[in-house]
This record gives C-alpha cells, structure tokens and sequence, in this order.
C-alpha cells in the first residue's frame, strides 16, 4: 500500500498544488507602466471635454456664416467712420449800420426764405431818401435852367446872324459906292473928297462887318459853353439819382432778410442793441447738407459717382438712410489743408491719405434735425 501511495501520491497531488498554487505577484511600476494601455476614443475625448467641443462648434460654424456673409454682401461694400454732415453754413450780417428794433426769429429756428431774421432803425435812411429827392429835384432845375440859356444864346446867335447879314450888305454898297467914285475921279467928273468919302464909308462897314461876324462867333462859342454846362448837370442829375438809388437800398437793407430756407443758430443779435455795417447777427444753417466721408485712398479703386450708399447717424442708431455718391475729390485731404504736408524735405514716411468723398442723402428725413459736423457711418456699394 505505501508502495501504492507513494507512486499514486505525486500524481494525485498535482492538480492539488495547481489549485494551491500562489497568485502572481504584481509587477512593479516601471514593469506595469512598460504593459501598453488602450487609448480612449474621439467619442470618449468629446463626452469628457463637452464644454470646450461645443465652444469650438459655435466658433467655426460663426467663422463660417461670417466668411460666407463677407464674400456674398459685405465685400462688396465700403465704409469709414471718418464720415460727417456738412453744409455751407455762413454768418448773417446787416449791410447797413444802426440799432436794432426787432429780431422775430429764434436759436434753431427754421426760416423760408425771405423771412425777416432782423430789423434795423430805418429813420435815418428814410431822410437820406428825403436828402437824395432834394438834390435830384435840384439838378433838374438846374437842367432847366441851362437849357432856357441855351435857348436864350441861339436866339442871340440869329440875331449876331441878322447884323452880320446886314453888315454885309451895307459893305457891298460901300464898295459899289467906292467904285462908282473912283470911275468919276479918273473920268474928271467926280471930285477927290467924294472919293476920300466913300473910302471911309468902305472901311467903316469892313470894321462894322468883322464887329459882325465876331459876334456871331462869340455867340456859337457861348452856346458851346451852355451846352458843356447842361452836360454838367446832367451829370449832376445822375449822380443825384444814383445817391437816391443808394438811399433806397439802405432803406431796404434795414430789413435782414433770409436768402434762402435753413436755420438759425448762434443767434446775438438782439432788440436795442447797436451793430455796425457788416457786423454778424446770427450763424445761418441752409437746408442743404451733405456727408462727407474721408475714405482711404486704397478704398478709391471702384468707387465711382452714382454709387448707392447705406447711412447710419450716430445720433440716430435706429434709422437707416440712402444715398449716392456725388463726386470723389480731386486729391487728398491734406493737400487742400491750410498747411499742406511739404513730402520734399525731411525723411519721408509714406501714410494712408483720406481723400474726401462727397454723399448726397436721398432724402433728409424731416423728422431728424441733423446738422454740420455730426458723424455717420456709410456704406457704399462699389462692386
């Protein structure tokens, strides 16, 4: 038996001892982190970092529609916020001196044209109008009179006329008479004293006929006179006229008037205040405005007259207004500056230029008071 046991105790032992057996012992750290480890999935990277995948969607998906919107429409466009309203505003003064009686208007005032804005004290110009009437009336008098002489002196030249024609026959007979004697003295028949008689009636009407025709001459020559003296004044008439003339227009510029539809502003003309000839009352804004907008030269390329432009006023985030472009100005902002940049001396950094580009808006709405140097951001379609 113990000969049986010995040779079936191995055998039998066995799967005894493979049961038995002692569990492997873990490797050490270096060993295991040697083992490869199964790398998690896209899925698995996704579910763990959800807050930044979806972040990351959001970005692309916005940088996309951005990129789609730019090459579909905003390409397109041009804009600059160097853009402002602008009009020919000017300075409302009296052409004529005084105090003031009246200023019906008001700051921010809308006026059609030829409203009354002022009024000056009219009384001294209506007695320079009452002065002019004056000496009009007395130049033509003085017309008058002129002409009356020049009536006067050709009736004397008719007269100087008259004798000169009877001087002259007077002289004819003379001669005939002188004649006659001097046939009788050579015939014998006459004697020497008629003859010495008729020589010096002869010469007397020679003498009274140059008296004659020396009166005639002196009373053209008078007319002449008269008629640089009627010349004169009527001359002096017109010059009378003319200060008349003047006198009126005074009166007339006593009312400041408005030339033409727009606002008043930086009003300081007031009742009873004194101002002077060309003294400034008020700042006048016309109704006619426009948007200039100084785009960048590189912005010019397609930009032509015609074009349609988007507005938006900064005062008025809510409206959205239309336009055109009107007209590109011929050369840089600063090249029209009161000091113009001089490129030719010192070193030369080449800048950006703003040229100014001149917007005409459609239509104003009437609702909106916009005025000079208020900003707006166009955009204009130039592709």
């Amino acid at each position: 038996m113990d000969a049986q046991t010995r040779e079936r105790g191995p055998s039998a032992e066995q799967p005894q001892r493979a049961k038995e057996a002692p569990r492997p012992q873990p490797a050490s750290t270096a060993e295991a982190s040697a083992e490869p480890t199964k790398a998690p999935s896209l899925r698995d990277r996704l579910r763990q970092h959800w807050l930044l995948a979806t972040l990351g969607a959001v970005v692309l998906t916005a940088a996309l529609v951005g990129g789609l919107l730019y090459w579909l429409e905003v390409r397109h466009y041009e804009s600059t916020d160097d853009a402002f309203v602008a009009a020919r505003s000017f300075s409302v003064a009296s052409k004529v001196g005084g105090y003031v009686t009246d200023v019906p208007v008001t700051d921010n005032q809308h006026v059609n044209a030829g409203d009354l804005l002022a009024k000056i004290d009219e009384r001294d110009y209506r007695i320079a109008i009452d002065q002019a009437n004056a000496q009009v009336a007395s130049a033509k008098a003085n017309i008058a009179n002129v002409e009356a002489q020049i009536d006067s002196q050709r009736e004397q030249i008719k007269q100087a006329q008259a004798q000169l024609e009877q001087a002259q026959a007077q002289l004819q007979f003379a001669q005939e008479e002188f004649k006659r004697a001097e046939e009788l003295v050579e015939k014998g028949a006459g004697t020497v004293q008629r003859q010495q008689q008729t020589r010096s009636d002869l010469q007397a009407q020679q003498a009274n006929t140059e008296r004659a025709k020396t009166a005639v001459t002196s009373a053209q020559l008078g007319i002449r006179t008269l008629q640089a003296q009627l010349e004169g004044a009527k001359a002096q008439l017109e010059q009378s006229q003319a200060q008349l003339d003047q006198a009126k227009l005074n009166l007339q510029y006593t009312n400041v008037v408005a030339a033409q539809s727009g606002r008043v502003v930086k009003l300081s003309g007031a009742k009873g205040t004194f101002v002077t000839a060309g003294q400034s009352l008020m700042m006048f804004v016309p109704d006619e405005v426009w948007i200039v907008a100084n785009y960048k030269e590189t912005q010019l390329a397609d930009m032509r007259p015609g074009q349609p432009v988007e507005i938006r006023i900064d005062a008025y985030p809510g409206r959205k207004l239309t336009g055109h472009v009107d007209s590109v100005q011929p050369g840089s902002g600063t090249a029209f500056s009161l000091l113009p940049a001089e490129n030719a001396t010192g070193n030369y950094v080449k800048v950006v230029q703003r040229v100014p580009v001149k917007i005409v808006v459609d239509n104003w709405p009437a609702d909106l008071p916009v005025g000079p140097g208020m900003s707006v951001v166009p955009w204009a379609r130039v592709r």
